[in-house]
This record gives structure tokens, C-alpha cells and sequence, in this order.
């Protein structure tokens, strides 16, 4: 049987957010992979109303609370370029995996040219749990 619902988890990243205007960058929440073998971030995007912003996004890797090396791009499925949208990329969804060794991961997503809103929320979703079925509704941790 095919059963994805009782092998994943998923946490907050981002929580629904509205950037406004300006460049400041944007750090998901940072997720802890005790437990778990897989996670992917899913970055959605609602309106992007800058029409030349763009944006650049860092993937970082850790074994304390507090991840500051860049991952390295062999341990990505996907890549940080394919996860940054466009500006004309309004209400889409963008996801990238980790397989790296490390129990701590975060993103961040800087904008540059932003002068509009962007409207924007991230979860995590962790997979191939030490222990199934997974909770539901999931735990949801409290951020680190």
C-alpha cells in the first residue's frame, strides 16, 4: 500500500508573511532532522507585485541549533537557483530536498530590487521517519 501520510512530517518554515518592499533577507525557521533520513523545503509565493525583483536563496547545514555552513550542491536535490522565483513567478510553489549528513538545516531567501509586495510562506516536510506512523496532527515544534 501506498502510504505517504504516516511517513512525513511537516513544520512551519516560514509562516505566511507579507515582505513588503525592500531587500531584507528572510530566514525559514530552523529544522531539526532528529528522526527523520529526508526533508525538503516547499517555498510557496503568492503575489510578487515588484516586476524586476529577484532573489537569492542559501541553503545552510549544521550540528548545533544554529546551521551556518552553505551546503555543499551534492547534498540538494534540485539547486538554490531552481528554488529563487521570479518575479513573474506569482502563486507558484518551488521545492528543493536535503541528503546531507547534518541534524540541522535552514534557508534563506534574500529579494534585490524589491520595491512591491511579496506575499510568501515555506514548511518543511520531513520524510523516511526512525519510527512510524508519524503523529497527526504533526507535533510542530517549536521553532529553535
Amino acid at each position: 500500500m501506498r502510504d505517504l501520510h504516516n511517513n512525513i512530517d511537516v513544520r512551519p518554515a516560514i509562516d505566511p508573511y507579507d515582505h513588503a518592499t525592500g531587500d531584507a533577507a528572510v530566514s525559514t525557521e530552523v529544522c531539526d532532522l532528529q528522526g527523520f533520513k529526508s526533508c525538503e523545503l516547499l517555498l510557496q509565493f503568492g503575489s510578487i507585485a515588484d516586476s524586476d525583483a529577484t532573489f537569492a536563496i542559501v541553503f545552510y547545514e549544521g550540528d548545533t541549533t544554529s546551521p551556518t555552513t552553505a551546503v555543499d550542491d551534492k547534498d540538494l536535490l534540485g539547486t538554490e537557483d531552481l528554488l529563487a522565483p521570479l518575479f513573474s513567478d506569482d502563486n507558484e510553489v518551488f521545492k528543493i530536498g536535503y541528503i546531507g549528513s547534518c541534524r540541522y538545516v535552514k534557508a534563506t531567501l534574500t529579494p534585490t530590487n524589491n520595491t512591491g509586495a511579496i506575499l510568501m510562506s515555506a514548511l518543511w516536510v520531513l520524510g523516511h521517519p526512525d519510527n512510524a506512523a508519524t503523529a497527526n496532527p504533526p507535533a510542530n515544534p517549536a521553532a529553535i
